[in-house]
């Protein structure tokens, strides 16, 4: 079983966090949402999601992958956290999968693990990203960082974080059911 945490703050951006929370699930993962602050998080568009667990009480467990969801204000909330920087170090070191869409790809920049990578982001926000190459592409790939642009490009993201996890015949499974175009 795959482990993977995507935490989500106040202010993250709703379809880049459940899009994948749902694919990933599909696909066999175990998923756990943590929520960085009070229960009912809510999003960038006033949607409030109920976590799984708060952060606190997962934060020292073996994940697989961790997913930081886009949204400006979720964004900033996620540099601020203490607890987001020491699990994307710690996964990282151990060459796990550390993730980010929309603008989320500059709170891997803050905390210094994507300098020289390729990454993609929303355009808003690469200039931001001063150590990084920058690709125009939909989602990134640079060996165990995957970053995507933005809402529009969640469901991909997600697959391809299935890819990753799982390989392409898992892939190919879930999508009979979602029929995204990939």
């Amino acid at each position: 079983m795959k482990l993977v945490l995507i935490p989500l703050p106040p202010g993250f951006e709703e379809i880049e966090a459940l899009a994948v929370v749902d694919i990933l699930r599909r696909a066999g993962a175990e998923v756990i949402t943590a929520g960085i602050g009070e229960n009912p998080i809510e999003g960038r568009n006033k949607i409030k999601v109920l976590a799984d667990a708060p952060l606190d009480s997962v934060k020292d467990q073996d994940f697989d992958m961790i997913v930081l969801p886009g949204g400006a204000v979720g964004t900033e909330n996620l540099k601020k956290d203490l607890r987001i920087k020491e699990i994307v170090e710690r996964l990282h070191k151990k060459g796990r999968f550390v993730t980010a869409i929309c603008a989320a790809p500059t709170a891997l920049s803050a905390i210094g693990v994507t300098a020289g990578r390729i990454v993609t982001s929303h355009p808003t926000v690469r200039t931001k990203l001063e150590k990084e190459k920058i690709s125009d592409e939909r989602v990134v790939v640079d060996g165990n960082i995957i970053t995507s642009q933005g809402p529009g490009t969640a469901i991909e993201f997600a697959f391809k974080l299935v890819e990753v996890l799982f390989g392409k015949d898992k892939v190919a499974e879930v999508n009979k059911g979602v029929l995204a175009r990939l």
